[in-house]
């Protein structure tokens, strides 16, 4: 299941649990400030595209938890407003 929205020059994936409480707040930060991203729901995929989101999560955070947010390079792991503003503001990639 993926959410994008329009004119965002910077990659952003925000790989979640649909049942984690820290995801959806997470999500919902990212909805308020119109931030394009790309949702993976990891819970609700099966197979071999869950193995292969698994994996990659696993490369970019090696305890696999979520929220895992990667805005091109950057990774950030759990519900960090402050951290993922601060990221965002350098790219330019909030509305407000």
């Amino acid at each position: 299941m993926n959410e994008t929205r329009p004119a965002n020059p910077k990659r952003i994936t925000l790989y979640a649990l649909q049942t984690c409480p820290h995801c959806r707040r997470l999500k919902e930060y990212l909805k308020e400030h119109g931030v394009e991203h790309e949702l993976v729901l990891v819970d609700l995929l099966t197979g071999d595209e869950r193995s292969a989101v698994l994996a990659a999560v696993k490369r970019i955070n090696p305890a696999s938890s979520f929220p895992t947010l990667v805005i091109d390079d950057q990774v950030i792991v759990g519900y960090k407003p402050e951290e993922v503003e601060k990221i965002l503001h350098k790219f330019g990639a909030v509305s407000h």
